[in-house]
């Protein structure tokens, strides 16, 4: 390696180290959170520096090395590929910002380094390390990021992480985790031809904030492979993992030799590293990237069913949800106990006229359709389905029993929130209006759209659908498809505990038929989905709109049956294995 350093090299930027106090404000950054607070297992560093480094005269970096888990595996993966003694420390280079951490990774290589292990550990913010003149080339960049959001990672560390994304071509916003601006840059530390494995959270496949990288992994790679596991790689993280394998990195995309990206899954950590990376790999079908605006859930798929997805989207059968109605957020109240209410304390505290009918939480959903009669059966359970709507009051003083409660809610500091601190008056709620839909944002088994017929409003836990002109009615019964749940697994996001999740842009890209046709009648849909029969409305729809309306024949229609099968059980089989998981400590 061209450059290193005799003794312990400490950068500036170790000095800048801030910690967490025990309010959560920072002072110096602790150990725990700079580094996301997990740590990879000795195996498993093994495994991806096997696959990563293939000569022993190859250069590696870990970026953000902690103990030295990586460092170690390295330089036994180098000696077994013949680069002995002590001198296997001009291959090696690992970052740590947090000083106890570099000693420890110091230790843990002097067993096969010696005094030169105190050459290979530089103590030094990555990006500080990073951006300085001179920086190595690497043939091999491996390890596991700090996963932090963004609002927890203090100045300069941050500015220093934008300023690379920016100089890559990136625009970064305030959603961006620190983990991509660590693989961004490590990429960027790359030789031609070199390879990167690294363990990052899941959400590379499915986030927003993550869809640049995507593109950007696309560009400088010729093969990316990920794999995925349907355990948690972290006894404690609530967060999937995935392995980033990624090869012939390149300075810029090739036309002819676009990148191939691949989904390896594998039901447990012990599975994937009892066998050599070659196993696990063989088979792989690669899979070509369509458009970067496109998730990398899809992946999951093989390249029929992929294929068969985007040509049901670019094809004149289908439009997305949004062609007919707007999807946005529930009511945002700042502060849900004070303004969502039961019905006895709308009595008890003399409120009757001040609220409007609410729907609170998705359980409060149980068909197609919710009216009067099934919302006032919620209100007589005593349910919080009033929310305190006052805005009509135009600006005259409260007064009475709901001046009270407003002065309560003052004695409390409600209105010191952020939310109702930033309105006028504090105590009055926006953007409040009856939808003609909801649609449930977080989803167990099927994304469900719920015709309002109650004249009621929802928090923010369920989404508000408005039509742009098409009968809703229309808009749900046809919603209740193999169509529109395949399109949900794939544009949605889901996490550690198996939730599909969709934002409202999300929701909107929901696919569905393109003539809102013979579907079966909202009452029916109603009550079989009540009477827990889902799947006998799925059938029919399937009969009525896939096959007679759209054209689809038996195999293709059975090809989306599958598709969002196949994603959801993975999904909710992900979500039983962390219940297991956790039951067993």
């Amino acid at each position: 390696m061209n450059e290193h350093t005799s003794g312990i090299a400490v950068d500036s930027a170790a000095n800048e180290t801030p910690q967490r106090t025990h309010s959560g404000r920072f002072t110096k950054l602790d150990a725990d959170k700079l580094r996301g607070g997990y740590y990879t297992s000795a195996e498993l560093a093994r495994w991806l520096c096997a696959w990563a480094i293939q000569g022993a005269d190859e250069t590696v970096l870990e970026p953000s090395c902690g103990d030295g888990t990586f460092l170690e595996a390295a330089s036994a993966r180098l000696e077994v590929l013949g680069a002995l003694g002590p001198e296997r420390a001009n291959h090696l280079r690992g970052i740590e910002i947090i000083p106890d951490e570099a000693d420890k990774a110091r230790m843990r290589l002097k067993d096969g380094l010696g005094m030169r292990a105190d050459d290979v550990v530089v103590n030094s913010d990555f990006f500080a390390w990073w951006s300085r003149p001179g920086r190595p080339e690497f043939d091999v960049v491996v390890g596991n990021p700090p996963f932090i959001r963004y609002q927890s990672f203090p100045e300069p560390h941050r500015s220093r992480a934008m300023d690379i994304m920016h100089g890559q071509g990136l625009s970064p916003n305030r959603l961006t985790n620190i983990w991509v601006p660590f693989v961004v840059a490590a990429a960027a530390a790359l030789k031609e031809g070199g390879r990167m494995a690294l363990v990052l959270p899941a959400e590379l496949l499915q986030v927003s904030y993550a869809a640049q990288l995507r593109s950007f992994l696309t560009d400088r790679f010729g093969r990316v492979d990920l794999i995925a596991c349907n355990e948690l790689f972290f006894e404690k993280a609530e967060q999937e993992v995935l392995l980033l394998l990624a090869d012939e990195a390149r300075p810029a995309p090739s036309a002819s030799n676009p990148c191939k990206v691949n989904l390896t899954e594998s039901d447990s950590v012990a599975d994937i590293v009892k066998r050599t990376p070659r196993e696990v790999l063989r088979g792989a079908s690669p899979k070509t990237v369509c458009h970067d605006s496109e998730k990398w859930l899809k992946y999951f798929l093989n390249e029929k069913e992929i294929s068969f997805m985007r040509a049901l989207r670019a094809g004149e059968n289908t439009v997305e949800l949004g062609t007919y109605a707007s999807v946005n957020v529930g009511v945002v109240t700042g502060k849900n106990q004070f303004f969502v209410l039961r019905e006895s304390e709308v009595e008890e505290l003399g409120l009757q006229g001040y609220t409007m009918p609410l729907i609170g939480r998705s359980a409060h959903l149980e068909g197609a359709k919710v009216d009067k009669a099934g919302w006032r059966t919620l209100a007589s359970e005593d349910q919080r389905v009033h929310l305190l709507h006052l805005a009509p009051i135009n600006g005259t003083k409260p007064k009475g029993a709901l001046a009270s409660y407003i002065r309560l809610g003052e004695g409390q500091e409600v209105h010191k929130g952020y939310k109702c601190s930033v309105r006028t008056p504090w105590y009055a709620v926006p953007s409040v209006y009856v939808p003609d839909a909801f649609v449930f944002r977080q989803i167990y088994d099927f994304p469900r759209i719920v015709l309002n017929e109650a004249e009621a409003t929802a928090t923010d836990t369920i989404h508000r659908m408005r039509s742009h002109g098409a009968d809703p009615r229309a808009i749900v019964s046809n919603s209740y498809s193999y169509l529109t749940a395949a399109s949900a697994e794939i544009e949605g996001r889901s996490y550690g505990g198996g939730v599909l999740e969709l934002e409202p842009t999300e929701a909107a890209k929901l696919l569905m038929p393109a003539t809102l046709g013979d579907a079966l009648p909202l009452e029916e849909c109603d009550a079989l989905i009540r009477a827990g029969r889902l799947e006998s409305v799925l059938e029919e729809n399937n009969r009525r709109i896939l096959m007679r309306q759209m054209g689809l024949s038996k195999a293709e229609c059975a090809m989306l049956r599958g598709i969002w099968e196949k994603m959801r059980n993975r999904r909710l089989g992900r979500r039983r294995a962390g219940k297991k998981t956790r039951s067993k400590g």
